[in-house]
């Protein structure tokens, strides 16, 4: 006996099979396969030098798209790079249509550079070298002859190696020599020099090169006078300009050719503070009392040059005086 075919479920039977073959179809259009994506084209030239301590931002890292989506930089904006030439910075560039685009990166080259210290062009500068080989611009001011240029040496004059503390807890703790870069960041110190705690200026294996010494403040106290006093001595000491120094830096006429530049300072507590480049602080070797001793100061608002006293913890920079 046969059996009785229902004609009925026919139509039921081909419109699921249309539906099937339907939506086959449209998940293939709507999820290509990955050779069949496409890569988005960024644009993205090498940037334009910039000057040590700038901190990357949109002028750098400017990359585009040709479509829609989001941009995640390496290093990021905000950073400070090392003082070096063709540093890689790269980006990955994630697409809003990931169905159709793939994610991309692309990669340039950017250059470091340090805008060079102003000195006094009608003065005749010598030079001396420390113990490690860097060199600095001399200059003769009244019977003196002191550096020009802040000290860099990272050893004493025996080559015993000076200690560098970027901690700041155990900077505040120090009773011995350390010096640090400014805000720990490497290529400052190629203008600005070192900061070294008071402990490290009077150290007995010398942080003077031979024949040289670190200034008492009776001997700072004899080029400010010679300079007129301390009123107008700053601004003849003070490097000219606004390159370095925060604007407005009144006054600056660098007469003297001691080429003063904003090192800031270390705060004893450890910590370096706001740093704008408004001020320099240089150590001397005379103890005030058991905590301090004196240092010299002027800053971008005025002529004035001041000898005062602070705590051996701080870190300042040192210029020394030939014996």
């Amino acid at each position: 006996m046969k059996k009785e075919i229902k004609t009925w479920i026919y139509p039921f039977i081909f419109l699921g099979v249309m539906f099937f073959l339907t939506n086959s179809c449209s998940k293939k259009e709507e999820t290509p396969s990955p050779s069949a994506k496409k890569n988005p084209v960024i644009t993205w030239a090498n940037p334009a030098n910039i000057v040590v301590g700038t901190y990357l931002g949109d002028l750098q890292l400017n990359a585009t798209a040709d479509v829609p989506g989001t941009f995640y930089y390496q290093p990021p904006k905000s950073t400070r790079l090392n003082l070096s030439e063709n540093q890689d910075l790269k980006v990955m560039f994630n697409p809003t249509d990931y169905t159709h685009y793939n994610s991309v990166s692309r990669t340039v080259k950017i250059t470091v550079v340090v805008e060079p210290i102003i000195f006094n062009p009608k003065l005749t500068y010598g030079t001396m070298t420390d113990i490690e080989g860097n060199v600095y611009k001399t200059i003769n001011i009244g019977t003196q002859t002191w550096m020009a240029e802040n000290m860099r040496t990272t050893k004493y004059r025996n080559g015993d190696l000076i200690p560098n503390v970027t901690d700041d807890t155990a900077w505040h703790y120090l009773s011995t020599g350390a010096y640090c870069n400014l805000q720990n960041f490497t290529g400052f110190e190629t203008l600005y020099g070192r900061l070294y705690n008071w402990y490290a200026v009077n150290d007995s294996r010398n942080i003077a090169p031979s024949g040289w010494h670190v200034p008492s403040s009776a001997e700072w106290t004899i080029l400010r006078n010679y300079l007129g006093g301390e009123y107008v001595a700053g601004g003849k000491l003070k490097e000219t300009g606004t390159t370095h120094w925060k604007s407005p830096n009144n006054d600056a006429t660098n007469q003297s050719g001691f080429t003063g530049l904003p090192g800031e300072s270390r705060f004893y507590e450890g910590y370096f503070g706001w740093i704008d480049f408004s001020g320099g602080y240089w150590w001397s070797s005379s103890e005030y009392d058991s905590e301090h001793g004196y240092n010299m100061y002027f800053g971008s608002g005025t002529a004035w040059m001041a000898i005062s006293d602070g705590h051996k913890k701080y870190g300042f920079s040192v210029r020394c005086l030939k014996d």
